[in-house]
């Protein structure tokens, strides 16, 4: 294996420019050469969940139109891989030239942390973060993806990095993308308990694999004006 498309997903490439930079980094150091996928920018999971099947399919459509069966795709957000791996076989019942594209690529769909151990057998990147940080396990990746050692694998090869327990961590942060538009009483609540334990934990970071949960995370940090660091697991990976 020489080549693999690199998926940016809408929320790295719209706020966090700095995961995806450093996703392509890690990849580029274990000799691979790493295509973007242009055309690509969404994986239709909002307007899925809204209901929007039309704009979710034409999405749908230019991600798949952006990858073909035989080269992996790796896309840095479990929540994004969620989507195209598994919900594309719903959304596209109706699409059956698209739904066979889906069926033939899914084998080649990969989260981050899932191509690095899984596929290209590394744990070890030579990766250098001189931090004591807790993980967030974010939900899709672990309740969907089954994706739940490689993570913590990765970490725990990482020189310096001290990574330290904290309270209930698989409770959900409350991003659930427009579930937090649409119930925010009910997402603030959940993520001011996320931070409660985070603090408790003495961490200096924290790390997980999805923009959307360093986002509410960190947004809710910052807003209580609070000095603990957010970084996606690709940061991590690639600093030295």
């Amino acid at each position: 294996m020489t080549e693999v498309r690199l998926f940016a997903t809408c929320l790295a490439e719209e706020f966090y420019p700095s995961v995806i930079e450093a996703a392509a980094v890690v990849l580029e150091r274990l000799k691979l050469k790493v295509r973007p996928m242009r055309s690509a920018f969404c994986c239709a999971q909002a307007p899925f969940n809204e209901g929007l099947r039309d704009s979710a399919i034409d999405l749908a459509r230019r991600f798949l139109k952006s990858c073909e069966p035989g080269i992996p795709v790796v896309i840095p957000s479990g929540s994004c891989t969620s989507m195209v791996k598994i919900f594309y076989s719903d959304l596209l019942a109706d699409q059956p030239a698209l739904a066979a594209k889906a069926a033939a690529m899914r084998p080649w769909l990969y989260e981050f942390s899932q191509f690095l151990v899984n596929v290209m057998k590394v744990k070890y990147v030579g990766a250098r973060f001189e931090r004591t940080a807790v993980y967030h396990p974010a939900c899709h990746l672990t309740r969907e993806l089954r994706v739940v050692d490689e993570p913590r694998a990765l970490l725990a090869a990482v020189q310096g990095l001290k990574m330290v327990d904290f309270r209930n961590p698989g409770e959900c942060c409350g991003f659930g993308g427009l579930f937090s538009v649409k119930l925010p009483h009910i997402s603030a609540a959940m993520v001011e308990d996320k931070i409660v334990r985070i603090r408790e934990s003495g961490a200096e970071a924290i790390i997980a694999n999805d923009c959307g949960c360093l986002m509410q995370i960190g947004g809710a940090m910052h807003r209580q004006g609070l000095k603990i660091e957010t970084w996606h697991l690709a940061e991590v990976l690639a600093a030295r």
